[in-house]
């Protein structure tokens, strides 16, 4: 399949129209496994009945692979949208700015700085963004080319950028405003819907902003991950952002102009887009309350946990073999932020305790294809190539029966599916203490709790802690037994697909039935 490099659709995909839910998706299904991807395709085959669309947003297109997920039935439109791919740049034309357009522009960004808990700035900033098209008073090429615009940016500079570098600052905000005009576009050219449901904030969420606005129409939004957060991350660890004051000019204290910049310009972007969404589903309780530290309504705001089909993975309960297995699996894309060294690190320990321990590791390497290296060397240099055994893609019903423990080693999460799947098959997990591990294992307070932990949780990056646990549940038979069956309980009780889908059902039957 060869994608579009503007924000259209291939003519190989479904298309249509017109949809009853256009899922707005970035940087997910069905081009990355796991994780958002899985629940997309979870949800909508979960629901045959609903005519579902999907935006993907991505990058470029030689970032993605081929698709991963074969297309539901009911999925009858899919369009790629690539905002940082190749376009033709508009022509190089001197061109007048609009003055009434360029007020507008600097009310939006006096708004993101100063008032941007104003109930205004989501809506003038979709007033805005409907200016932005070629017939519109703030095309593409006002932004590049208008003397008016280039005043401001200088101006702006001037005013607010504590880094010496102005071609830095220029460059950093054509680089930073550049997507707008791709995500006007889309919002122009992808079908219209009864409802548009953003699986994040970001550009995802800024989407749903502008076609709720378009066309009056509910808008929800579903986290799993808080994307704010998550972009956060990323920036801090970035190498590409430039500080260009000198050795004696900078507090260490501070984080960098540009740093700052990049991680406002999201923290922008989600609290425009909670203000707009009109339902906004966290995974747990914990994310919940990040959401409305970040400007979410509280009177909008619900959470839904994931769920899994426990019918489909009870049965994997009577395939295992009388004794526990001694092996530790992980299951997950091998990528930095699942820190799979950790895991490695941890199965030292692991195997002088328990010599016949193996450590399985099944997910997919070509998303990292370094870090995948740097974990296979890893484990030959610690003398664990054969206790270590790195199994690609495989099919967990397969898997789960000969598995002890899953193991998740990472420094972020949500509401990790692949623990809610080892628990219907009956496994016990060694988790790390992120997102929502710690209520998965030990419980949310009352009957939650009472039904007893389903594993142990460990601190990040502590291969030793991680070793521990591990052997106390698979020496301990007894111990062992206890956290299978509190975690099939806790499963079967608060974490089913049955459970989730009726939520979802709920909420999308209430605004199907939206009038405007």
């Amino acid at each position: 399949m060869t994608a579009n490099t503007s924000p259209t659709f291939s003519s190989a995909l479904p298309t249509s129209d017109s949809v009853d839910v256009l899922l707005l998706l970035e940087g997910t299904f069905p081009f990355v496994s796991g994780g958002v991807s899985s629940w997309v395709n979870q949800i909508i085959r979960g629901f045959p009945e609903i005519r579902f669309g999907a935006v993907f947003l991505g990058s470029r297109p030689q970032d993605y692979g081929p698709m991963r997920y074969a297309l539901p039935d009911n999925l009858v439109h899919l369009q790629l949208a690539y905002i940082y791919s190749e376009h033709d740049a508009p022509p190089v034309l001197e061109v007048k700015a609009d003055d009434e357009a360029m007020a507008m522009v600097e009310q939006v960004h006096t708004l993101l700085e100063s008032d941007l808990r104003s109930p205004q700035c989501p809506f003038k900033f979709a007033q805005l963004m409907d200016e932005a098209g070629p017939d519109g008073k703030l095309s593409h090429e006002v932004f590049l080319h208008s003397q008016a615009a280039w005043e401001y940016l200088k101006k702006n500079y001037r005013r607010r950028c504590t880094d010496p570098s102005f071609v830095d600052y220029f460059w950093t905000i054509r680089t930073i405003h550049t997507p707008f005009w791709r995500l006007r576009e889309v919002a122009v050219s992808c079908p219209k819907a009864r409802i548009y449901h953003a699986v994040s904030t970001g550009y995802a969420g800024i989407l749903g902003v502008l076609l709720k606005h378009r066309y009056k129409r509910p808008f929800m939004l579903s986290e799993h991950g808080i994307y704010v957060k998550e972009r956060k991350i990323d920036l801090y660890q970035a190498q590409w952002l430039k500080d260009n004051r000198g050795v004696f000019e900078r507090d260490p204290s501070q984080v960098n102009y540009f740093r700052q910049l990049w991680i406002r310009f999201f923290e922008h972007l989600g609290y425009v887009t909670y203000q707009s969404a009109d339902d906004i589903i966290a995974l747990y309780e914990a994310n919940r309350l990040r959401q409305l530290q970040d400007g979410a309504p509280p009177e909008r705001t619900d959470n839904i946990p994931n769920g899994v089909d426990v019918a489909r993975f009870a049965p994997l309960r009577a395939q295992r073999m009388p004794m526990v297995p001694k092996v530790l699996c992980l299951i997950g894309r091998v990528v930095p932020i699942k820190d799979i060294k950790t895991f490695i690190r941890s199965m030292v320990l692991v195997t002088k305790s328990l010599p016949e321990a193996q450590a399985w590791i099944a997910g997919p390497e070509d998303e990292s294809p370094e870090y995948a290296l740097e974990c296979r060397d890893l484990a030959a240099q610690l003398g664990l190539s054969d206790k270590v055994k790195f199994l690609g893609f495989r099919n967990l019903t397969d898997l789960l029966p000969k598995v002890g423990l899953v193991v998740l080693s990472s420094i972020s999460e949500a509401l990790p599916l692949v623990i809610l799947e080892g628990y219907a098959a009956g496994v016990p997990t060694v988790c790390t203490d992120v997102g929502s591990c710690r209520q998965l294992v030990q419980g949310l307070p009352g009957e939650d709790a009472d039904l007893g932990a389903s594993g142990r949780v460990v601190r990040i990056a502590d291969p030793q802690a991680m070793a521990q646990a591990a052997l106390a549940l698979l020496q301990d038979e007894v111990l062992w037994q206890k956290a299978s069956d509190a975690a099939i309980r806790r499963v079967e009780k608060y974490y089913s697909q049955n459970l989730m889908f009726a939520r979802y059902r709920a909420l999308y039957e209430r605004n199907l039935q939206w009038q405007a």
